[in-house]
């Protein structure tokens, strides 16, 4: 069971990127998929999450109304679309997956993720 990141990169305030985050060992059927990021120095913070079975996404407050986790079960593989960036969004962006995950939502406390990705570096500035 193994998850990547990739699409992170450098961007102007306000500009948008498109994470994806693709599994291999498993589907998207039955799963949860978390984004976090975690700046130098900071913490590593809880971004949103989307609990596969019936398409539930749960957003952190600093970037409710901004960023959207969407999936393509096709291609095995879930997104985080970024817009109306700012410099505070300046992070290394982990995905993370608990497969097989049966339940119809997530938050920031449920569930607990078995495999993480190695991050993709996401650079705010002009």
């Amino acid at each position: 069971v193994q998850v990547d990141e990739s699409g992170g990169g450098l961007v102007q305030p306000g500009g948008s990127l498109r994470l994806s985050c693709v599994a291999s060992g498993f589907t998207m059927d039955y799963v949860a998929i978390g984004w976090f990021r975690q700046a130098p120095g900071k913490l590593r913070e809880r971004v949103g999450c989307i609990a596969s079975r019936d398409g539930f996404t749960h957003y952190a407050d600093s970037v409710k109304g901004r960023f959207t986790i969407s999936g393509n079960n096709a291609q095995n593989t879930m997104y985080l679309q970024m817009d109306s960036l700012k410099p505070e969004d300046t992070a290394v962006y982990f995905c993370a997956a608990r497969y097989p995950w049966y339940g119809s939502s997530c938050s920031d406390d449920d569930p607990e993720y078995d495999s993480w990705g190695q991050g993709t570096q996401v650079t705010v500035s002009s």
